[in-house]
Order: structure tokens, then sequence, then C-alpha cells
């Protein structure tokens, strides 16, 4: 199901648009190599060599030539917590909130998926501090209420609020005390030298034996490659104020290697710290996010 961005403000109803993202997302998976995720994936998984073959559902290896076991009610439930980074930053590009918007929708779809492999989910949204941080539940009643506080958000102006993404994960570190799954959406544009807190932070969630689901976020055309018209523009930091006036052809081969060299130590950084890091253009569509998410959770199991 395509949705462009432009036309989100347009939806008036977040959960009915994220049952149909998902719901096409699930058939798609009959014909994708992804086969084993499919409308009862909340109830097999694939067999791993060396397991007891007790649990093998012969009934399905006959249909589909794949070995998969039974899970149990007590084996599927998963605890995840959706951090939705709410920051100025967030809602660039100007034209259409694009960041912002892509999170919101890919977080309702994903509270959606969860909520309907009876899956208990919870909502953080933060910039400077956090704005909501909601108890994990798996019911419809609170799952309604996430599509409600994203709606809301979904409607918002935007403020001049800086990331405070490293104080943040400390506090769900410390306010999680089950295993659970914590799945981050941001930009992750602070400064260089913040990295390192962020890190830091991750290790604490890791320490306590969480796992780290993380979505990168950008518009790579403007923030990665710096494709813009060989002209004079006034760029403005969406969380500071400042402002500077150049003409991007001037810097652009500074700005990509200095950018480049910025997301390889991400990207170095997370494979340290084995965090499943996915990039995510928020001119796709959301298919790259559910993915990784399903992958992920086979990857608790």
């Amino acid at each position: 199901m395509d949705i462009s961005l432009e036309k989100l403000p347009e939806i008036p109803a977040l959960d009915l648009l994220a049952k149909q993202l998902v719901e096409g997302f699930i058939t798609g998976l009959h014909k994708s190599p992804f086969h084993g995720f499919s409308v009862e994936f909340a109830e097999h998984r694939l067999y791993n060599t060396g397991e007891s073959t007790r649990h093998i559902d012969w009934k399905v290896y006959a249909k589909t030539d794949r070995l998969y076991t039974k899970r149990y009610e007590e084996e599927t439930n998963l605890r995840a917590y959706i951090l939705l980074d709410s920051s100025s930053s967030m809602y660039y590009p100007e034209k259409n909130y694009g960041k912002i918007r892509f999170s919101i929708l890919a977080a309702a779809a994903l509270a959606y998926l969860l909520q309907k492999q009876r899956d208990a989910v919870g909502l953080i949204t933060f910039s400077d501090k956090i704005n909501t941080f909601t108890e994990v539940k798996s019911t419809n009643a609170h799952l309604q209420n996430i599509f409600i506080i994203l709606q809301n958000l979904l409607q918002q102006e935007p403020k001049k609020e800086v990331t405070e993404l490293s104080e943040t994960l400390h506090l769900v570190a410390e306010k999680i005390h089950r295993r659970s799954l914590v799945i981050i959406f941001s930009d992750l544009m602070t400064k260089a030298d913040q990295l390192e807190d962020f890190f830091k932070s991750i290790q604490h969630i890791k320490h306590n034996k969480h796992e780290v689901l993380f979505f990168q976020v950008n518009d790579p055309a403007t923030e990665l490659e710096f494709e813009m018209e060989d002209r004079p523009y006034l760029f403005e930091d969406l969380e500071s104020g400042e402002q500077m006036k150049l003409n991007p052809n001037q810097v652009k081969s500074w700005y990509k290697e200095k950018t480049e060299a910025y997301y390889q130590e991400i990207e170095m950084k997370c494979h340290q710290y084995k965090i499943d890091l996915t990039r995510v253009n928020i001119n796709d569509d959301l298919q790259k996010v559910l993915a990784g998410f399903l992958i992920k959770r086979g990857k608790m199991k």
C-alpha cells in the first residue's frame, strides 16, 4: 500500500491506515522470501538445526516443504517499547515534515503488528525531555490510546526542541525491568561529541538484557548527498535556530566527507554493541521497517 507523505495530514484515522498497511504487508509475505512470517507467524517459527523435533508441525511441512516448530502462547509474548524522536530535526523537510510523519506511521504500524501477535507494546515520545511514556500492554484499549497519541503528534506543529536521546535511553533502561525489545526511530542528528553518550546509554540498555532495534530515518538526497540547485540558500538549524547563507556546491565535497564519516562511525558502533541498525529513506515504503522488525523478533526467539 503506497501512501504519499503529502496525503498524511488528510488521513483522519491513523488506526485504520496502520491496519491496512500491516494486513497488506502480511498478505505480501506469502509471495516473498519471508514466507515463514505469514498470518501464522505468531504461532510458528523456523526450525533450527539441533533443536528437539518434538514440536515440529508436520502439517505445515507437508504444505511448505519447510520445518516449523509450534510456539505456545507463553513463548510468543514479547514486550516492546517504541521510542519516537519528536525533536525539531525530525520535522525536516519543511515541505511535508517527512521524517516525523514517516516515523509516526511506522510506529503505528508496528504497534498494530505487535498487538496482532499478542505482544505487549509501549510508546515513548521524546525531544529534549520525555513527552509520553505509556505502560506496556497488549489490550485493544491500550492500542487505541497509542493511536490517539500518535494522531495528536501527527497534527502537532514543530517546536524548537533539541534531541536528548541518551538521557531518554538511560531512563528507559532504569524503568523497564523485564527483558524487552527497544525500538528507536530517530535521525540521530546530534553533535559528534554527543554520539559517545548515545552509545553509552545503549550499553546501559544492553547491560540490562534488553535488545535494541534502531531505525535511523533520513532524507538521503539532501541530508546525505546534499543534492540541491546551484544557487545560494539560507540554511537553518531546526533545533538551535542558527542560520547560515551559502551555496551548497561550494561545500558539497566537504559535507559529504564529514557525513559519510559520521554515518560510518554509527555503523561501527552499532556493530560493536550488537545493535540492529536499519537506515530508512523516508521516500520509500514501510515494508523495510516491518520486515526489519520481524527479522529482529525472529532472532529473539
